[in-house]
């Protein structure tokens, strides 16, 4: 048996995984990833850059993507803990438009694999978190896109308190509704 086990999604190439944990009384061991079993899972991506974010209890960073450039990312939480949430942005796919969303914490240690062609973005539950990805391609400012966190024809279902709103950045406010960018037809 492999280090990582799958979990699918329901979303073509948008895998969960669950990293073995080797403890003992001093702490823990994990690999977080490995090409070669990466690989045995269907995952054949190149990484070429690593990203380290920390947040404040509810931040909402997205949901954001690259037009020419796209990015596939593997994306975990060290400490504290998100609700991450990928939008299949593949106008082929069948799940076109379809969002999925899952808690990644420091207590879970589940990463999620976004294959490119996803929109990603992530709402802190919990001071102090750290988030971690890799991108299978660098990032360019001049490329960068995004959707609405809030556009109703997706309806993610964001775990804000009643009435609650999220700490966004300026971008984040105004980035325009996924109709304004995509069709359905």
């Amino acid at each position: 048996m492999g280090k990582f086990a799958r979990t699918e999604t329901g979303m073509e190439g948008l895998v969960l995984l669950e990293g073995a944990l080797f403890g003992d009384e001093r702490g823990f061991f994990m690999e977080t990833y490995n090409e070669r079993e990466f690989a045995e899972l269907g995952i054949a991506a190149t990484f070429v850059q690593d990203n380290h974010s920390r947040s404040a209890r509810g931040v909402l960073r997205g949901l954001h993507f690259q037009k020419e450039h796209p990015q596939g990312k593997l994306v975990r939480v060290v400490r504290g803990s998100v609700y991450d949430v990928a939008v299949d942005l593949r106008r082929s796919s069948v799940t076109f438009g379809k969002w999925f969303g899952t808690v990644l914490s420091e207590a879970n240690r589940l990463q999620l694999y976004i294959p490119e062609g996803f929109a990603h973005g992530f709402l802190t539950l919990e001071d102090g978190t750290e988030f971690l990805y890799k991108c299978t391609d660098f990032y360019h400012p001049e490329d960068e896109g995004g959707i609405l966190w809030s556009d109703p024809t997706l309806g993610v279902s964001w775990p804000l308190p009643e009435g609650a709103e999220p700490v966004l950045s300026p971008k984040d406010r105004t980035w325009p509704l996924f109709r304004e960018v995509f069709s359905f037809s």
